[in-house]
């Protein structure tokens, strides 16, 4: 049987950060959601210091993928190798390598190499494939300049932080709550608008308009990844001007004496030239993060809270 044909790809760009910072970017492959448009969420499967497996969900030709893959990461000679072990039809295998190459007077030569073969190898399945890496891949090598150029470190621009609600109601209650953002215009006061999409089970598109506690509105746009009972993973799409990127993760478990727990964790990546357009004169980037911790953890403490309500209004009824 005559193996199918391999095809190779590599996308570069020259970016004036330290190779050690683009490395650390890349190797955080928790981060991306926020860094990378086309990354919605990763889920791990297996993580050691050098290897990791995980579960990834990510925009291809307009549509949610996900596939599962394994990467090596290599500190010392500045490169991560992937290789995935699931793929998505029109893809059939896929690998490839991240590359940072130290350029002579300062900056970094980022390589972005990838091998793949085609479902059926036919010419339009190829062309289809390699459309999707040459419009992804420099966008990713972009978002990696855009964030490592600003000359702090990259917890000055990316992090992430929790909250934790305890529920006296079932984790399953809780999940199906937020599941249905399509009732969160009717059930949470900070949404005035909810739309929401499911052309796939468990792949979502939600916009919403919301009201901020200085009265100001926004509309967001979200992917979500819902896995119930136990999670739902969302990419913002649409955001405030003081964000470049934003992802999440509802997670909720039942505990063993009772009770259950729900978890909001929020990975941001903020702005840097629009901190004092939104903020003032003088203000700061930790002035932005503190706000941005502020603000997007009493949104989604609000919701939290009124799941819990639900929860237990449920098991009272149940009980009854």
């Amino acid at each position: 049987m005559t193996e199918p044909r391999r095809h190779h790809t590599e996308h570069t760009l020259d970016v004036s950060a330290p190779p050690e910072v683009l490395y650390g970017l890349v190797a955080d492959v928790t981060t991306w959601p926020a860094i990378f448009g086309p990354s919605v969420h990763v889920h791990h499967l297996e993580r050691g210091e050098r290897a990791e497996r995980f579960e990834i969900w990510a925009t291809v030709n307009g549509k949610v993928s996900t596939w599962t893959s394994r990467r090596t990461l290599d500190p010392e000679a500045l490169r991560v190798t992937f290789r995935q072990e699931r793929s998505t039809a029109p893809v059939a295998s896929m690998g490839g390598e991240w590359i940072f190459e130290a350029l002579p007077g300062g900056g970094t030569r980022v390589v972005l190499l990838h091998d793949f073969t085609a479902v059926g190898d036919a010419p339009e399945t190829v062309a289809a494939v390699n459309a999707a890496l040459d419009r992804n891949s420099p966008e990713e090598l972009a978002a990696l300049a855009r964030i490592a150029e600003y000359g702090g470190t990259a917890s000055d621009v990316v992090f992430s932080f929790t909250d934790t609600v305890e529920l006296t109601g079932s984790a399953a209650d809780a999940f199906d709550f937020v599941d249905r953002a399509d009732l969160w215009a009717e059930r949470l006061p900070h949404v005035r608008q909810a739309r929401l999409t499911e052309d796939v089970p468990g792949i979502q598109d939600l916009e919403m308009d919301t009201v901020t506690a200085d009265g100001s509105a926004h509309t967001t746009r979200s992917t979500r990844i819902c896995r119930g009972p136990e999670w739902i993973a969302y990419k913002q799409h649409v955001m405030p001007k003081l964000l470049l990127g934003h992802s999440g993760l509802w997670h909720f478990a039942d505990k063993p004496g009772g009770g259950a727990v729900a978890t909001a964790r929020h990975t941001v990546a903020v702005n840097p030239e629009a901190v004092t357009e939104v903020l003032g004169a003088g203000a700061t980037l930790a002035d932005a993060r503190a706000y941005l911790r502020e603000a997007l953890g009493r949104n989604s403490l609000a919701t939290m809270a009124h799941a819990a309500t639900y929860a237990e209004q449920r098991a009272a009824a149940q009980a009854g």
